[in-house]
């Protein structure tokens, strides 16, 4: 039974911990981390437990995959 004007989700951020970001965004833990410290993400959480906007990094990862990626030059075996 649910409660009058209770929609069942939870006010403010989504958050996660730092491997679960990196996997959301498709980039390493690390990744995450070098983007809290530049600021280009905003870092929640405890000082011992880091987490993150699940909302945040999706609009992140997605600014960050329109970059196109420079095509790697065949090696001495492929040419």
């Amino acid at each position: 039974m649910s409660t009058p004007g209770h929609s069942g989700r939870r006010s403010g951020p989504r958050t996660v911990p730092t491997e679960l970001a990196a996997l959301a965004a498709g980039v390493s833990p690390a990744t995450i981390r070098k983007w809290a410290s530049r600021g280009k993400l905003t870092r929640h959480g405890t000082p011992r437990r880091a987490e993150y906007d699940l909302e945040e990094l999706r609009a992140l990862a997605a600014g960050s995959s329109r970059a196109p990626r420079p095509e790697r030059s065949p090696g001495p075996a492929q040419r």
